[in-house]
């Protein structure tokens, strides 16, 4: 069964901050595929540090790697936030993640929250397979 995440209205989404140590595999709607860096991640959304934008509403296929298994999603591109030297911040948000997806997905954002309210580091996610 297919779970489609919403954001509740009146409570944010916890985020995890990774720091670019996440590679992002993308599949564009014509089949171009690319790569990014995950910058955060939350079950809703996320954001993506990548070279070159992507077109604002564009739908594409993300996945990546996470310690608790891959994670393979629909995702919806938002408007880029800002330019640095690195490349482009775009968000994102998921459209259409599997349950085992989603369950993977609450998995390692939960573990890695935990882990950084304890201030510990973790290796919850890693590079992914391509798509």
């Amino acid at each position: 069964m297919t779970h489609f995440p919403q954001p509740h209205p009146s409570r944010r989404a916890a985020r995890v901050q990774l720091g670019s140590s996440v590679l992002a595999a993308i599949r564009l709607e014509d089949g171009r595929r690319t790569k990014a860096k995950l910058q955060s991640i939350s079950v809703t959304g996320g954001l993506l540090q990548m070279q070159h934008p992507l077109t604002d509403g564009c739908f594409v296929e993300l996945a990546f790697q996470t310690q608790s298994g891959p994670v393979h999603g629909m995702a919806e591109i938002l408007g880029a936030t800002r330019r640095t030297a690195e490349g482009i911040f775009q968000p994102f948000r998921f459209v259409a993640l599997e349950d085992d997806d989603h369950r993977r997905l609450r998995s390692s954002v939960d573990h890695v929250a935990d882990r950084g309210l304890l201030g510990l580091k973790s290796s919850v996610f890693m590079v992914p397979r391509t798509i």
